[in-house]
């Protein structure tokens, strides 16, 4: 569960920095649902960029953002749907999309059910301490913007090998930028990173996406019930939800799998990690080219118990979709395949990270045989904003694209088998759960206790962490009565 010890004296004392900062907190409820966001917020919102560092564009942490980077407020659940004409598989593949929060990847979320938690209570003092956001991309870019609308100090740390664009935006927002070796797979890297800066004296906070339970509780209480919602929109008269389909990394989004479950029992989950890095699925290791999947361990927040499928997917698959996808000759070449022009023209908003999780879906669709009464949902967590300097890498290792290569591509997708596709039985899952083990108790000092709970009382354990939405939701409301005198 989440520590939701009070310190009072903290507290009021960040409940007064807020009120010097015109700062106010939305609740859970408000970012499932915005239309509970006060007027004099959304007022604000109408005149604030998308990206801006400006308070109010807390309240835009959530799915439903209206799809444009100035003034937008809210409306449904961001999405597009892949159909056969791309996907080659009869079932509709349901494409949640990252791009419309601010940072434009929906790991802002999970920072901010890391981060607030920590807020209300007082375990977190924004004047005195540093924030310190370990990753492997997009969730130390969404805890550094969170900082920056705080005005408290933190420190991004990634991999020396991310995208450039990551690196250039995170300068105008972090306080200090921390490299560390390696790329996506050099989670290690990190956490010794994070040792050194905790044994350093300073006075900070370390919010690690990897074994914070907030960051999963944020998806299944917020990208779970988005997808639900989506979905009563979807499958009028069929048969709902077959699977949901996330990449690994922090395993903070298989939250929204887990609440999936509980609402379609007949729903199985599927988790990605990249074939060059197989740690789920052969205990294995390596380095690969999805950008921000760290790896080579099996995440503290991460409920094996509930997994159903493990998935490889070799780097090169999306690395090839990338040029397919946005160079204006692959665009053609779709077109003429019969792909419509609506869906073309927005696949920008796949990510690399976003096109492994298609191309899991679509090996889990023909693996389980489904048909048009089926749906599967899967994630774009950020889009093309943050890999351009990718694109132009692979000119030129690989030169101009061409309508030949465009052709090669579509075959490629055309021809995605069942080739590994893992369907896990009890034991495989616990045998992931086990692997927890070497990195959290023998590295980074978990409790044995808590390892096996995680699993011999696995009802108790993962529902009492979720079941803290609402008793988080009223400690927020308490905190923004302090803070403005009266309950937004």
């Amino acid at each position: 569960m989440l520590d939701l010890t009070i310190h009072p004296e903290v507290v009021e004392s960040n409940a007064r920095y807020c009120r010097e900062k015109g700062i106010t907190l939305p609740t859970f409820a408000m970012m499932r649902d915005p239309s509970q966001i006060p007027g004099r917020v959304k007022e604000t919102l109408q005149k604030t960029g998308l990206w801006d560092v400006s308070p109010a564009n807390l309240y835009r942490v959530t799915w439903k953002n209206e799809p444009q980077d100035h003034g937008g407020l809210f409306g449904g659940v961001n999405h597009f749907v892949v159909g056969p004409e791309l996907s080659g598989v009869r079932a509709r593949i349901v494409v949640l999309v990252g791009r419309w929060f601010p940072t434009g990847a929906h790991k802002v979320g999970a920072a901010y059910g890391c981060l607030v938690p920590r807020l209300v209570t007082g375990q977190f003092n924004p004047q005195t301490t540093k924030a310190v956001w370990p990753s492997t991309g997009n969730y130390c870019r969404g805890g550094a913007y969170l900082a920056s609308l705080l005005a408290c100090s933190s420190v991004a740390i990634l991999p020396e090998g991310m995208s450039r664009e990551r690196f250039e935006w995170l300068r105008t927002v972090a306080g200090e930028i921390i490299p560390t070796p390696g790329t996506e797979a050099n989670v290690k890297e990190i956490f010794d990173k994070c040792a050194e800066l905790a044994a350093s004296g300073q006075d900070l906070r370390i919010f690690n996406q990897f074994d914070e339970l907030g960051n999963a509780l944020w998806h299944h209480e917020v990208t779970g019930p988005a997808v639900e919602e989506l979905l009563g929109t979807l499958t009028s008269g069929r048969q709902g939800l077959k699977a949901f389909v996330a990449a690994s990394g922090s395993a903070g989004t298989l939250g929204a799998g887990y609440y999936l479950k509980k609402r379609f029992p007949q729903a199985k989950l599927a988790v990605a990690e990249a074939l060059q890095c197989p740690t789920l699925s052969r205990s294995g290791y390596g380095d690969h080219r999805i950008e921000g999947i760290g790896d080579k361990h099996v995440p503290w927040i991460h409920d094996a118990k509930e997994t159903d499928f493990v998935i490889a997917i070799d780097d090169e698959i999306p690395m090839r979709l990338l040029r397919l996808f946005n160079d204006h000759v692959g665009r053609h070449a779709l077109t003429d395949a019969g792909v419509a022009a609506d869906l073309t023209g927005r696949l920008d908003l796949f990510g690399i990270s976003g096109l492994a999780n298609l191309t899991a879906a679509i090996k889990l669709a023909k693996y389980l045989e489904m048909d048009e009464n089926d749906v599967i949902v899967t994630v774009a967590t950020d889009s093309m904003d943050l890999y351009r300097s990718r694109m132009h890498e692979l000119a030129v290792a690989r030169g101009a694209y061409s309508g030949h290569q465009a052709i090669r591509d579509l075959e490629l997708l055309a021809s995605l088998g069942i080739d590994h596709v893992k369907e896990l039985g009890y034991y495989d899952r616990k045998a992931i759960h086990h692997l927890k083990y070497f990195t959290w108790v023998e590295q980074q000092g978990k409790s044995i206790d808590e390892l096996n709970n995680q699993w011999s009382k696995h009802d108790d354990y993962w529902t009492e962490t979720f079941n803290q939405t609402p008793a988080i939701d009223r400690l927020i409301q308490e905190f923004n009565e302090r803070t403005w005198g009266n309950p937004l």
